[in-house]
C-alpha cells in the first residue's frame, strides 16, 4: 500500500509518497508530471516513514545538512536508478548541471 502526506516547505506545497519499505515518491504542487507515478490506490496517513521525511525536510529547511536519510524505495528503469546514484553523490549545498552529470 502506498500512503501520503502534505508537506508545507518554503518553496511550496510538496506532496510525499512511501510504502512500507521507503520513501517512493515526492512531488511540488503544479510541477509537471505531479504524482505521475503515484499508485491509483493510496491512503493519505502519517507512517514512519512519511514523520521521517517531514522531518528531514524540516533540517533541510532550516539550512542545516540533515544527519540521516529517511529509508527510500527507489524505483525505476536502469537509466533512472544510474542517475538517482550519481545524485546521491552531489555534496550537500553544491549544485550540478545536467550537463556536468551526463
Amino acid at each position: 500500500m502506498t500512503y501520503i502526506q502534505h508537506y508545507a516547505s518554503p518553496l511550496g506545497g510538496i506532496m510525499l509518497a512511501a510504502n512500507d519499505i521507503g520513501l517512493t515518491g515526492l512531488w511540488f504542487d503544479g510541477q509537471k508530471y505531479y504524482a505521475d507515478n503515484l499508485p491509483a490506490e493510496h491512503i493519505e496517513r502519517e507512517t514512519p516513514i512519511l514523520t521521517d521525511a517531514k522531518r528531514w525536510l524540516d533540517v533541510y529547511f532550516t539550512g542545516k545538512e540533515p544527519d540521516f536519510m529517511p529509508p527510500l524505495h527507489i524505483v525505476g528503469s536502469a537509466f533512472r536508478q544510474k542517475v538517482w546514484k550519481l545524485l546521491f553523490q552531489i555534496p550537500y549545498g553544491q549544485t550540478v548541471t545536467y550537463g556536468e552529470l551526463a
